[in-house]
């Protein structure tokens, strides 16, 4: 794996990623593209045989970071009917469902939504995750399994108990 052919089969996987982090069609399609512009500047740096998709994901992560951190990140918006790319129209309560959910993940931290999105989502192991993240195993164990607890809790209406921060 390594050819342009390559590159090109991952980009509906970060397209769908890339829009689970953003939210909105348009914020995707530049996150989507500046990862490809910049894993195209640093091709260079790929080791032959590694995971291209997780290398991918990973350049996509750093950059949605650093924009989240200058303040660079699109605008959120809920997914809607246009939005949804379904085979099968949805019934008004599938919409529902995933008006919810969305609204749901909004609501779960930035880390813990990430790691949702790429164990859940994109299908990724626990340790593709971890490399994709940049941080330990168990963190992302952690995060994904206190983010399961927080989804469930938002999605059954109820108001998750409210974490006290130790102050010295």
């Amino acid at each position: 794996m390594g050819d342009p052919e390559d590159i090109q089969a991952c980009i509906p996987r970060l397209r769908r990623y890339a829009r689970a982090l953003t939210g909105d069609r348009f914020s995707a399609d530049d996150l989507v593209q500046d990862t490809l512009e910049r894993a195209c500047g640093r091709f260079h740096l790929w080791r032959r045989g590694s995971n291209l998709s997780a290398w991918l994901f990973t350049i996509m992560h750093n950059l949605h970071v650093n924009q989240i951190k200058k303040g660079q990140a699109g605008r959120v918006v809920t997914l809607d009917h246009e939005s949804a790319e379904f085979t099968v129209p949805a019934t008004q309560d599938a919409r529902l469902s995933i008006r919810d959910l969305d609204a749901a993940l909004r609501r779960l931290s930035d880390e813990q939504r990430e790691v949702l999105l790429l164990v859940g989502l994109e299908e990724m192991s626990y340790q593709e995750a971890a490399r994709v993240v940049g941080v330990p195993l168990g963190t992302v164990m952690s995060r994904l399994s206190r983010g399961r607890e927080r989804l469930r809790t938002l999605m059954k209406g109820e108001v998750a108990p409210q974490q006290l921060k130790v102050v010295k």
